[in-house]
């Protein structure tokens, strides 16, 4: 059918909402068993979304409603498709991928993080990206080893 026949705006406000995809890790995508279950759960929150969508008869409604969760599931769907589920930790002699570390700054905070995935990294929640720097410098250590980080040491007091 002629867009000429549709109510639909100008292919300048179709292209608004094409959203660029979400950006994909260069890292492996490592994730912990309850990672996994989150990702598909987002996916298929994404695909309720577009499903929910679908049945608007304003075209441009339609399209502005599915860009988000569109989006979401063309990420989400890879992400599922190259999850590598790493079993939790089965010692707590040093820190690795799933386990929980306690540690002390040498000005006396002590904070404590999960070691997981990219995706599920939420550091107000207390998990951190396997990736990120504090987590590089800690894996591989054991309780009382101290590792520098921008000039400040970090005790290992516990894993979990």
């Amino acid at each position: 059918m002629s867009v000429a026949f549709t109510k639909e705006d100008s292919a300048e406000t179709a292209s608004e909402t094409m959203l660029p995809d979400r950006p994909i890790s260069e890292h492996p995508n490592l994730v912990t068993a309850d990672g996994l279950k989150a990702l598909e759960r987002q996916l298929a929150e994404a695909q309720a979304a577009i499903e929910a969508a679908a049945g608007i008869d304003d075209v441009n409604e339609k399209r502005r409603q599915q860009a988000l969760p569109l989006r979401d599931a063309r990420y989400l769907t890879e992400r599922v498709r190259t999850a590598q589920v790493i079993d939790a930790p089965t010692s707590q002699d040093v820190v690795a991928f799933g386990s929980t570390v306690t540690f002390e700054r040498d000005d006396g905070r002590v904070q404590t993080y999960r070691i997981v995935g990219e995706d599920e990294a939420d550091p107000k929640a207390g998990t951190i990206s396997f990736v990120a720097p504090v987590a590089k410098l800690l894996m591989g250590k054991a309780v009382g080893d101290v590792a520098t980080m921008s000039g400040q040491e970090l005790e290992i007091t516990k894993i979990a």
